[in-house]
């Protein structure tokens, strides 16, 4: 069998996780031909690494969840995560994966077992562990549940001081008094619907990274050293 390879970008990767960003002029070598595990192993030990966590992290790279996500007025209000383990995930694994989501998310949240199937979910988060061909499945997601309501006020707002302009224009009656108001009313829906919508970007991101970076280190063989801590909530 043929050896894996490790690309320039996959190399970067590996070593950035590894690391945890810290990269060296050891780490940078190049190859037409790409890297083994064996090589990436003899390059991290110049910069100190140890060959067990540039395994790990290679096998991580292995191991990368698919994400998705779920979009409002083309902003994304939802994320997910979800990764093929590739075997049967123990109980006390299971537990562990519960207590790194309350860790993560700073919430308690509720744990159910529904025959083959098991789910932890806080509101709008959620994750579901369930059988799958070879294993189990685990998949992350989490809503932004408040985005809607919050963004449709602000179309509202802007929407009445359209239809409230456009009948005093025909009315006769639209004077600098009420274009003020009517102005007033349409900018406040307006920066409502950018400021949800800026804060909204960054949650995502933020989230999408938390869900693969957890979905990956569930993954991991039981033993493992876990990579690095999760993102952190704030």
């Amino acid at each position: 069998m043929t050896e894996r390879r490790y690309s320039d970008d996959e190399v970067s990767e590996i070593f950035a996780a590894a690391t945890e960003g810290a990269r060296g002029s050891a780490v940078q070598r190049r190859s037409d031909e790409g890297l083994t595990l064996a090589d990436l192993q003899q390059i991290g030990a110049q910069v100190g690494l140890a060959p067990d966590t540039v395994a790990q992290a290679a096998l991580a790279l292995e191991l990368r969840p698919q994400s998705a996500s779920q979009s409002f007025l083309g902003l994304p209000i939802g994320v997910e995560s979800s990764i093929t383990l590739n075997r049967w995930m123990t109980d006390e694994e299971w537990e562990n994966l519960v207590g790194e989501l309350r860790s993560v998310f700073r919430a308690k949240g509720k744990v159910g077992v529904s025959g083959a199937f098991r789910e932890w979910s806080n509101g709008n988060l959620r994750a579901l562990l369930e059988p799958a061909e070879n294993g189990h499945r685990l998949h992350l997601s989490t809503l932004k549940g408040s985005v809607r309501p919050l963004m449709g006020f602000g179309a509202a707002l802007v929407g009445t001081a359209t239809v409230v302009a456009a009948i005093l224009v025909f009315s006769g009656h639209l004077d600098v008094g009420a274009l003020i108001g009517i102005s007033m009313l349409a900018a406040s829906g307006l920066g409502l619907i950018a400021t949800s919508a800026l804060r909204l970007k960054g949650w995502a991101r933020r989230r999408a990274e938390q869900l693969e970076a957890i979905a990956t280190r569930a993954a991991l063989p039981p033993g493992t050293r876990r990579l690095g801590p999760p993102p952190s909530n704030g």
